[in-house]
């Protein structure tokens, strides 16, 4: 009895079972970096913005939102924290202004997690290292934080806005933090998070207190700072004494100390802990300070 032979292998099948992997790991890696090139291409168009000039109307309302609507903002009271993000990031979104808003995971407290908002207008310049623009929307337990800072988280929205159509030499990014006033809440972490977002910047504006007097008060432990030297027809510069007294917060010397090129821009000095701090403030001054503020990262931005 012969044995016969054994079937020939098809070269064919042999060469499909070959290329079919091939082509899924080749098809694959083309699917991922065209996604990332997508991405990237997406992040590099400049979203359309509609800018808004500085008015006594839209700043007091602003402000008296955060005073009486967002009411009292700190860990302790996860309403307040909530309705003040969602305002900041309805107010400068793509609905209004216009800006995509950038979300950093800020550190859970036992109650929630807030947001680090962050609104930027990108330079003509990328190697230029940008100006930064901060505020801290919580307030301290107890009060509703009228000067520390309802007035300075009003007046950075409302810079946001009119600088909305702006095409300045370096960029501007807008920041609004969470855990800024409260006691109670994790600021080193916080600051950390928002520290390695930064990275390099020309200048850091820790803008808080706008409702006391129409000229802005400077004040930085770093003298060559060129907010500083810019701030001629819009403020002054105070020295560290003037601005905080005894053990009083200052946010933008903590800020310093972190080798961030920090700046303290109010119209009054630091808001002690004892101090009444639940009225509105004057509206035209208010407007005028804010006014002053866009003019400081008008002259920073375009330089």
């Amino acid at each position: 009895m012969t044995e016969e032979p054994a079937p020939r292998r098809d070269r064919r099948i042999a060469l499909l079972l070959w290329l079919l992997p091939l082509w899924l790991v080749a098809s694959g890696g083309f699917g991922i970096w065209y996604y990332f090139r997508m991405q990237a291409a997406e992040d590099q168009v400049e979203q359309i913005r509609f800018a808004t000039e500085v008015k006594a109307q839209d700043l007091q309302g602003d402000t008296g939102k955060l005073l009486g609507f967002v009411g009292e903002r700190h860990t302790g009271v996860p309403e307040g924290m909530n309705r003040a993000a969602a305002m900041i990031e309805g107010s400068l979104g793509p609905s209004n202004a216009g800006y995509k808003i950038e979300r950093l995971r800020a550190p859970e407290t036992a109650k929630g997690r807030w947001p680090i908002l962050i609104a930027t207008i990108r330079g003509s310049d990328p190697k230029l290292p940008p100006v930064w623009v901060l505020a801290g929307y919580d307030a301290r337990p107890g009060s509703l934080g009228a000067e520390a800072n309802a007035s300075g988280t009003a007046s950075v929205m409302a810079a946001a806005n009119a600088l909305a159509g702006a095409k300045p030499k370096r960029g501007v990014v807008f920041a609004f933090l969470p855990h800024a006033y409260d006691p109670e809440a994790p600021l080193n972490e916080t600051l950390e998070i928002l520290r390695k977002r930064i990275g390099e910047a020309s200048e850091l504006l820790v803008v808080e207190a706008t409702g006391a007097a129409e000229k802005l008060m400077l004040s930085s432990r770093d003298a060559g700072n060129r907010a500083l030297r810019l701030v001629d027809g819009l403020g002054e510069v105070a020295g560290a004494e003037a601005i905080c007294m005894e053990e009083d917060f200052d946010l933008s010397s903590v800020l310093f100390e972190m080798g961030l090129p920090a700046v303290r821009v109010s119209t009054r000095p630091v808001v002690k802990m004892d101090e009444a701090d639940d009225s509105a403030p004057d509206a035209a001054k208010h407007t005028a300070a804010t006014k002053a503020l866009v003019g400081l990262i008008g002259k920073l931005s375009d330089s």
